[in-house]
């Protein structure tokens, strides 16, 4: 029995070590994967960001603004007879010039009334002609005192009615001629017309069409045109911009200043003319606070359409010097506006700083940096001041969506890191 017990005694201590042996080694493991590389080496591995130089060139200050385009002149051509309409002689959404053939009222009764009004004064005409003949008489035995001198009076005033019944019925021709050439409809302007509001067929008054039911919905109160024409080369462009930046563009126009101004599309991702501004309101909008301005485009290309919303971007001026810097590399946060400069050592360094005017994606430093400091424009969410980075050149994507091989490295060491920080946290 003592044999035994000592037996057993030994196994136990030597399992007790042996067991005492395993936990040291599994303690060990865990605590040298916990701590890494860089834990052993008392620091956290390099940032990868990317990095841009801070530059002086020339920035443009533009004021951006929602505008409508607005036809030159909206023109809706009336009849100014009435009538039978015969023929509708423009095609509908094309081009119009001035002077050309609208539309054609039947001419008929019109012909015959100038000719009444020239039958009238040719017998108008005659009876003067009779008249002024015996009037020449009249006062020749008058001389010879072989008539009374009333008969001679009441022949110079017969001769001065007949006169004025000549003038009268040559008013009659005018008119009647002017009614004639009404019935052709030509255009009073160069545009766009519109589609057609009535056909050919229907009867016309001076006040539209009676009972015309093509109507496009461009009339003039309750008439029926029978067309519109939009001039839209040049067309206009109307937009409004708060009353705390008119000052100095309405300077500038008062001067007259040739301020350029653009007309972007609705998705703001394409210019569609380059134009000018023209013309300023003469009172700002109390209810918006705005002050309407108007730019003028040639619209050769018709790009510009009436009552088509655009983007406006109005070049108030350009600043030659100017410290700027990728918009992407500046933040707001508890310290105020602030950048990352890297600098010795691949050291970032926060940096207050005050922006002025963007312009695209770049903005403008007015303090706090200089020219040719480098600043980080990615990654600047895991940064913090002093921390070691590792610059990665950015590149522009790829066709199709695809990523560079650069941006690819970045993203891979960014996840890296973040993988490192979080093991030694834990």
């Amino acid at each position: 029995m003592p044999s035994t017990a000592r037996r057993w005694r030994w196994f136990l201590a030597l399992a007790a070590t042996v067991l005492g042996l395993f936990l040291w080694w599994r303690l060990g493991e865990v605590s040298h994967a916990q701590k890494g590389p860089a834990a052993l080496m008392g620091k956290q591995p390099a940032q990868p960001v990317t990095a841009s130089v801070a530059r002086a060139q020339p920035l443009p200050v533009w004021l951006s603004a929602l505008g409508t385009v607005t036809p030159r002149s909206l023109v809706n051509v009336m009849p100014r007879v009435s009538g039978l309409l015969q023929s509708v002689d423009y095609k509908q959404g094309q081009m119009v010039r001035t002077g050309q053939l609208l539309a054609q009222i039947d001419p008929r009764p019109f012909q015959i009334a100038v000719e009444q009004a020239k039958a009238q004064m040719e017998q108008t005409a005659a009876q003067l002609a009779g008249a002024e003949g015996d009037l020449a008489r009249y006062e020749t035995l008058l001389k010879q005192d072989s008539i009374a001198a009333q008969q001679v009076s009441d022949q110079r005033a017969a001769v001065a009615q007949y006169k004025a019944t000549l003038d009268v019925n040559k008013a009659a021709l005018d008119n009647a001629q002017l009614q004639l050439a009404w019935t052709r409809i030509t255009a009073p302007v160069s545009g766009l017309a519109g589609l057609r509001p009535v056909d050919a067929g229907n009867m016309v008054t001076t006040s539209g069409a009676v009972g015309a039911g093509n109507t496009s919905g461009t009339t003039t109160g309750s008439a029926t045109p029978i067309a519109t024409i939009a001039q839209v080369q040049p067309v206009d462009v109307t937009f409004a911009v708060p009353q705390q930046e008119i000052g100095e563009v309405v300077g500038q126009l008062m001067r007259g200043a040739s301020l350029t101004a653009q007309a972007w599309d609705a998705r703001n991702t394409k210019v569609l003319a380059i134009g000018k501004l023209v013309a300023a309101d003469n009172q700002i909008n109390t209810a918006t606070g705005t002050l309407n301005l108007r730019a003028e485009f040639d619209n050769k290309d018709m790009t510009l359409y009436p009552n088509q919303f655009v983007n406006v971007r109005l070049l108030v001026r350009t600043i030659a010097h100017a410290v700027v810097v990728p918009t992407t590399a500046v933040a707001v946060g508890a310290p105020g506006t602030y950048v990352y400069v890297v600098g010795a050592g691949d050291k970032v360094a926060l940096r207050k700083v005050s922006t002025g005017a963007t312009d695209g994606n770049l903005t403008e430093i007015l303090s706090g940096l200089q020219p040719g400091e480098r600043v980080v424009t990615d990654g600047l969410d895991r940064l913090r001041d002093g921390r070691e980075v590792k610059v990665v050149q950015a590149q522009a994507n790829l066709p199709g969506g695809g990523v560079s091989r650069p941006q690819k490295a970045l993203s891979r060491a960014g996840e890296r890191a973040r993988s490192a920080a979080a093991s030694g946290a834990r």
